[in-house]
């Protein structure tokens, strides 16, 4: 007769298993040669919910004029901004930073796991997601960092993580966190951030709230952004106690010939020191860390059109990145999501 061996309780059902969290950013290249961007704009630009035209025409476009040629010209960019240390991209250093701030905070929970992964590029979803698994955790909470919801970058993230899901035997439970684009906490992070960076410098004449860009189709095919970043922009406003007529919301980062969300943020900037606009600043509060978006396409390029325009003071805001307002904020957004989980 044959005995079946009753396996140990700890490896089948741990008394009390440990919880995830998962920061989720964007993701960035491993390197700014052409083949490293090539890679990462390659798994990007395949996404069906960044690019949602006709497949067969897309890959044809893609894999021809696109990723013979835009490698090299986004290199270029991203050398501008790279730093010489280990993290190569400014988004991986403010995201690690960011994981290892929150990590500190709970360090004395041992129920709790703090990491972080890119949706593009590495650290993998997947990979981060089966390392929790393996480390015990039963119950994971999935925080994108995207403050506004948008199809191409909050529900990107989530298909990638319900993927992996589909392939588990054993599925820890899963919640994902709702967009935090009126959460108070993110609306003072944002204003704080703003009146730290604005001290003791000339008060700009305009402040401008520039959001990345999505096609104006999707818009009308249902995506909620748009509604998103004017709200944000709306508690902003009323947080820092501006007037209406001392800010605008613009729409940055666009690509391909359809029409975006407008106003666009390069022309507007134009059009405001073509009027005499002498000191501006600018915030893009849709993206938590700085990026190739901000740091090279706003605070150089963007710069140096309102100077050349007749401009004389650009002030870009940098991201919450990894400043207290930001911790404070993701500790708040991870408490809010831990309810009924912890105590």
């Amino acid at each position: 007769m044959a005995i079946i061996k009753k396996p140990s309780d700890h490896a089948y059902f741990p008394s009390k298993g440990k919880i995830g969290i998962l920061l989720v950013n964007l993701g960035t290249p491993d390197g700014t040669d052409y083949w490293s961007m090539r890679k990462y704009l390659k798994q990007f630009l395949m996404d069906k919910r960044v690019v949602d035209i006709f497949r067969p025409l897309w890959w044809l476009i893609l894999n021809g004029p696109i990723l013979t040629f835009r490698p090299s010209k986004s290199g270029k960019a991203y050398k501008k901004i790279w730093d010489k240390d280990n993290y190569g991209s400014p988004l991986r250093r403010h995201t690690i930073n960011q994981t290892k701030k929150l990590q500190q905070l709970y360090k004395n929970n041992e129920q709790i796991i703090i990491e972080h992964a890119m949706r593009y590029g590495k650290p993998a979803i997947d990979n981060v997601l089966h390392k929790m698994k393996e480390d015990g955790c039963t119950k994971i909470v999935l925080l994108p960092l995207y403050p506004q919801y948008a199809a191409s970058t909050s529900a990107t993230v989530k298909d990638e993580a319900f993927k992996w899901l589909l392939k588990q035997r054993w599925q820890p439970d899963i919640r994902t966190v709702a967009p935090w684009f009126d959460n108070n906490y993110y609306i003072k992070a944002l204003a704080n951030t703003i009146k730290d960076n604005l001290k003791n410098k000339t008060k700009p004449d305009m402040l401008l709230i520039s959001f990345h860009g999505i096609p104006k189709r999707y818009f009308m095919a249902g995506d909620p952004y748009h509604c998103h970043c004017i709200k944000t922009a709306r508690l902003l406003r009323e947080e820092l106690k501006w007037p209406e007529d001392k800010i605008l919301v613009t729409f940055q980062s666009r690509f391909g010939p359809e029409p975006w969300l407008q106003p666009y943020t390069d022309k507007t900037i134009v059009d405001l020191a073509k009027i005499g606009t002498k000191n501006i600043a600018l915030v893009a509060p849709g993206f938590i860390s700085d990026c190739l978006e901000t740091l090279e396409e706003i605070n150089v390029e963007a710069k140096e059109l309102f100077i050349e325009n007749g401009g004389k003071n650009f002030h870009y805001i940098p991201c919450l990145n990894d400043n207290r307002h930001s911790i404070n904020l993701l500790d708040k957004i991870i408490k809010q999501n831990l309810l009924g989980w912890t105590e």
